[in-house]
């Protein structure tokens, strides 16, 4: 019998940068890299749902989870709110786009009535901004869209405290 041979092939490593402006041109390459060749389409049954916190969410991009998309510093999700939101505080700086029906949302304790095709915007304000989000009609779908662009967030230093919990949400 012969004996059987595997063959393996391996790409050539490239070389490690040398030191720290060689990591800087390095790491600025494949962030050029990245934005020419990653992932254009997200398709909706790429991500999927879950329940969190804040209720029904579904990240489409998220800047330390998905590694594959052209763009790297966004983070886009949907939020079906079925009933209402948890309530957080963060320092804002973020916009939502209602895709379908009616709520309203609290930013501060002021209500703010919104339906499909109405666009939010979440204030930066020192000190944060409380808010949370309610589903006028209750059974019919409720969703919207929030756009967060990190550098933004990371330059505000915006921390996130989690207030009331979605009714939704059962703990792992």
């Amino acid at each position: 019998m012969a004996e059987e041979r595997t063959r393996v092939m391996e790409r050539e490593r490239e070389a490690a940068p040398g030191d720290v402006y060689e990591m800087v041109l390095y790491q600025r390459k494949k962030f050029v890299e990245q934005q020419l060749f990653g992932q254009i389409v997200v398709k909706d049954g790429d991500r999927e749902w879950e329940i969190t916190q804040q209720g029904r969410l579904k990240y489409h991009l998220q800047p330390h989870t998905f590694s594959e998309p052209a763009l790297r510093d966004w983070q886009v999700f949907s939020h079906d709110v079925r009933i209402h939101s948890g309530k957080h505080t963060h320092q804002g700086g973020l916009v939502i786009f209602v895709l379908e029906g009616k709520g309203y949302s609290t930013f501060d304790g002021i209500r703010y009535d919104w339906e499909a095709g109405d666009l939010m915007l979440l204030p930066t304000k020192p000190g944060g901004i409380e808010h949370q989000h309610f589903n006028l009609e209750q059974g019919k779908p409720c969703v919207w869209i929030a756009f967060i662009y990190w550098p933004y967030w990371d330059a505000l230093g915006s921390e996130m405290t989690q207030g009331e919990l979605s009714p939704e949400y059962q703990k792992k």
